[in-house]
């Protein structure tokens, strides 16, 4: 089987690159390889997500599914004062994540591997946010929302970025069917932002 960006082990030959970008007024320089999301440059959905998400100085931060780092390492720099955790199943991602950090000088972050939520078992967040591996299947992104909702704290935020024609209404049922709130905060070129409420 081909390797996905949510494989664990990816093999495919490793071809890093650089991206240099802005995101909320800051210039981020980001290594991405071959084998994880998006590694061409940062993808409109993630970008998107980035500029729309609302996130306060002291918030406990989730970035699930991180990647090589873009969404978790930019909410670190608005959560000046509180911690933003980044899990990723891949092992390559997790990798460029923690060197990512480093190598913005953003030091408020930590990165774990594993399989979405395992790795904070027992742990709760003031927001969780995530573009959702959407090639994984419909079940693995209803589960993300459902274990979201288990790590937030009452009235923390999940903060979802999902396309339109690869889901969003499902997704937008199901989030409805778990958080007493959901708000549809920015949409642009098929993709919706949602933030629900628990």
């Amino acid at each position: 089987m081909a390797d996905h960006y949510y494989s664990k082990k990816p093999t495919a030959a490793s071809d890093r690159q650089t991206i240099r970008t802005e995101l909320r007024g800051r210039t981020f320089a980001f290594t991405s390889d071959a084998g994880v999301f998006s590694k061409e440059g940062i993808d409109f959905g993630s970008r998107l997500l980035i500029e729309t998400m609302d996130i306060a100085e002291t918030d406990e931060v989730l970035d699930v599914g991180c990647g090589y780092g873009p969404i978790g390492i930019t909410a670190a720099t608005l959560a000046k004062r509180g911690r933003v955790t980044m899990v990723d199943i891949n092992e390559r991602a997790v990798e460029l994540a923690r060197a990512n950090a480093a190598a913005n000088q953003v030091s408020n972050v930590e990165v774990k591997q594993g399989d979405l939520f395992e790795p904070v078992a027992g742990r709760a967040f003031t927001k969780i946010l995530s573009n959702p591996p959407i090639r994984a299947g419909k079940q693995v992104v209803h589960r993300i929302f459902e274990e979201a909702h288990q790590h937030l704290v009452e009235g923390g935020q999940l903060w979802i970025v999902i396309q339109k024609k690869q889901g969003a209404p499902s997704a937008l049922a199901k989030l409805e069917s778990l958080f007493a709130s959901v708000e549809e905060v920015d949409k642009d070129k098929g993709y919706r932002i949602y933030c629900a409420r628990k």
